[in-house]
């Protein structure tokens, strides 16, 4: 009786001298590229490391001490620092302050990016000199835009109250007033959301025209075709801008820092004290680093935390194209 031995993997054909040289010279070239490669990102990694991973490795540390920066000493104090947080009622006013500014200005940054986005993407000609235009805001020095909104939002002689004035409505104080701080910050922070703008444009033009064709002829309206179309084929840079926005939203410092905190001579209103500039504050003012690190761990956790919430919930109700999500 014959027994019949059955290979399901038979063994490879030997490879000839010449496969063999390809092969050689292959993973030389290979290694060759890989080398290149990480030379070209060396500069970023050791900032990375130094600037960024060691930091926050320090930052780390330091928030379980009292930091004396004179000496460049620590003196180990457990979690005082972060239980100071709690007792401290600055900390939650900032915090909260940031909380209501992040909610206002989010929506608003996309909306007007958005509409500004849409408007661009109609342009024909003249189109690249319109973006340029449009763009220009976001190329301004932040303090230099600072100056410019101190002068617009003066209660007394802005150029906003005057225009108010003209079709008869008193403007507020708003710089003064505490209902009307935040706002003023969001207008600052309209000024510069052509960045957001772009991204918006971008995704525009990568919608297909033949959609609008044919929901033109089945009787939708430009509303409907803004809702049923425009919003969900953008929608994964709509989620994108989201996040990015709520991330910078939370860490607000230059706008609230230029406006109200710059000229410490002049009372600045609680409703101005974002987190971010409490952190300043304590850091470079009242030289307390191991309760500002402390702070900052905070705002670490608490943007990871808002940002797991976007990704796991926003997720579902974005459309990618050529893949499930």
């Amino acid at each position: 009786m014959t027994t019949e031995v059955r290979r399901d993997n038979p063994a490879p054909a030997p490879m000839s001298r010449r496969q063999k040289r390809k092969a050689a010279f292959r993973s030389k070239y290979n290694r060759r590229e890989a080398i290149a490669g990480y030379l070209f990102i060396a500069p970023w990694i050791v900032g990375f490391l130094v600037f960024t991973l060691g930091a926050m490795v320090y930052s780390l540390v330091i928030s379980f001490s009292n930091y004396n920066l004179a000496t460049n000493t620590a003196t180990p104090v457990g979690f005082s620092n972060y239980e100071q947080l709690f007792e401290d009622p600055k900390v939650g006013l900032s915090l909260t302050n940031t909380l209501v500014y992040a909610l206002m200005a989010v929506p608003l940054e996309c909306a007007f990016a958005l509409f500004l986005a849409m408007l661009l993407a109609r342009v024909g000609r003249g189109a690249g000199f319109f973006r340029t235009v449009y763009y220009l805001p976001k190329m301004t020095p932040t303090v230099a835009t600072a100056s410019v909104f101190l002068l617009i939002l003066n209660g007394n002689s802005g150029a906003i109250n005057k225009g108010l004035e003209v079709i008869g409505i008193q403007g507020p104080q708003w710089l003064v007033d505490p209902a009307w701080v935040k706002p003023s910050i969001v207008l600052m922070t309209l000024w510069t959301v052509s960045g957001t703008m772009v991204i918006f444009l971008a995704a525009l033009k990568n919608v297909p025209r033949d959609l609008y064709e044919v929901a033109a002829l089945d009787g939708a309206g430009p509303v409907r075709q803004f809702f049923s179309i425009t919003i969900p084929m953008i929608s994964s840079a709509l989620f994108f801008n989201v996040i990015v926005l709520t991330i910078a939203a939370l860490q607000v410092f230059d706008q609230a820092y230029l406006l109200f905190w710059r000229d410490q001579s002049n009372a600045s209103p609680e409703s101005s004290l974002f987190y971010a500039v409490y952190l300043f504050q304590q850091a470079f003012r009242q030289f307390n680093f191991g309760f500002a690190a402390a702070m900052a761990w905070l705002l670490f956790m608490i943007i990871m935390v808002i940002t797991f919430i976007q990704m796991k919930f926003g997720n579902r109700f974005v459309y990618y194209e050529g893949g499930d999500h």
